[in-house]
C-alpha cells in the first residue's frame, strides 16, 4: 500500500516545502481515520517532515532534508532549492 501512498505523500512534502505550515492546519488537511489511508504517518515514519517547537509560538511542521531530497529526486524541488546540493533550507520563504 505504501508506494499507492507515494503521490499523496509527495504533495504533503510539496504542500508543506512551499510556506510555513502550522502542526494543527496540517493534521486538519491530512490526517484520516482511514487505516489504509496513512499519509500523515507514512511521511513522519519516511523522516521527510518534523514537527517544531519554539517557545511561545504553535507548533509547526518543517521539511527535513530527507524531504527535501525526495522532493528533488521526484522532480518537484522548490525554485529555490539548489537542485546540486545534498541539502535545501529547513524553511523556505516565497516559494
Amino acid at each position: 500500500m505504501s508506494e499507492e501512498l507515494d503521490p499523496l505523500i509527495l504533495d504533503l512534502v510539496e504542500w508543506v516545502a512551499r510556506e510555513e505550515r502550522l502542526y494543527r492546519d496540517v493534521l486538519d488537511a491530512w490526517r484520516t481515520s482511514c487505516p489504509r489511508l496513512t499519509v500523515w504517518e507514512d511521511v513522519v515514519d519516511r523522516g521527510y517532515v518534523m514537527r517544531s517547537f519554539a517557545a511561545g509560538q504553535e507548533t509547526a511542521v518543517e521539511v527535513t532534508s530527507a524531504g527535501f531530497a525526495f522532493l528533488r529526486t521526484n522532480g518537484r524541488a522548490p525554485n529555490n532549492c539548489n537542485q546540486g546540493s545534498s541539502e535545501c533550507p529547513d524553511q523556505l520563504v516565497g516559494t
